[in-house]
């Protein structure tokens, strides 16, 4: 049965490609970008006529925004990824002082996804990118308070949405599934190109797992876990995620910082 899922950061790398190899299934694929331009492009590629959903990331309230548009046009989305992710970027902090990084790879999601959830059904999914780079968070970093280096603002706000995965999941027994999956490690995206100046690895290792992610049976009760695509399967993220008080402060600024909780 087709479904209808919405992909973050779908106008090139693995959104791209994981959106292509959906909709070449028959599935109805809403696409999110920052650009106008890369997301008509992007709709011609996946082909089929596409909804296209334009957003800002980096700015909560576009994010809610973009929320909201969908439910105007859907009463059901059965997958959600959360996909869109920020690594280097010329403007790491926001005027308010925020890490870039830390709104979109982290927050965002939470906004986008507790507004998206009373259309998302009990057996539906949220599928989060994580990252073989994780690392104990700076509370004080992610309140704009600190001001990190790329890799370590990258590497914590990845840990970030790992630890709210499964808070969310917590929060959630009956459903949907929430999953957080690294894609594998330095793939040919934007990001590793303009980040690390190299080719990476084949973009495919990503969109199959984000497909499997969201569709196969292997992850339908893999609420609260982490899969980590360079090993092949389910495993431990950072130990500071298993730190009962390290994950409260995480979930507690979460919920500070966009207003609602888990």
């Amino acid at each position: 049965m087709p479904k209808t899922i919405l992909i973050t950061g779908a106008t090139d790398g693995i959104g791209l490609l994981t959106a292509n190899t959906l909709a070449a299934e028959g599935h109805r694929v809403l696409l999110h970008g920052r650009s106008s331009d890369k997301l008509k492009a992007a709709a011609q590629t996946v082909g089929g006529n596409p909804e296209t959903f334009r957003a800002d990331l980096s700015d909560l309230d576009e994010a809610a925004a973009l929320a909201d548009a969908v439910r105007a046009r859907h009463d059901r989305l059965d997958v959600l990824i959360n996909n869109a992710g920020v690594y280097k970027t010329p403007h790491p902090r926001r005027a308010d002082g925020m890490d870039v990084r830390f709104v979109v790879n982290a927050l965002t999601p939470h906004v986008l996804t507790r507004r998206l959830l009373p259309i998302i059904p009990a057996e539906g999914r949220v599928v989060n990118l994580s990252s073989a780079a994780q690392a104990p968070v700076d509370v004080e970093a992610m309140h704009g308070k600190r001001q990190l280096s790329d890799m370590e603002a990258y590497a914590q706000s990845k840990l970030a949405i790992t630890i709210w995965s499964r808070e969310m999941a917590r929060a959630h027994p009956k459903g949907p599934v929430f999953v957080a999956v690294n894609p594998g490690s330095l793939l040919a995206s934007k990001m590793v190109r303009e980040g690390f100046g190299m080719a990476g690895n084949d973009l495919a290792i990503g969109a199959d797992i984000l497909r499997r992610a969201a569709l196969s049976d292997e992850f339908a009760n893999a609420s609260g876990l982490y899969f980590d695509n360079d090993s092949g399967h389910f495993s431990d993220p950072h130990s500071a995620a298993a730190d009962r008080d390290h994950a409260a402060r995480v979930k507690d600024a979460i919920a500070t910082l966009t207003g609602g909780g888990v």
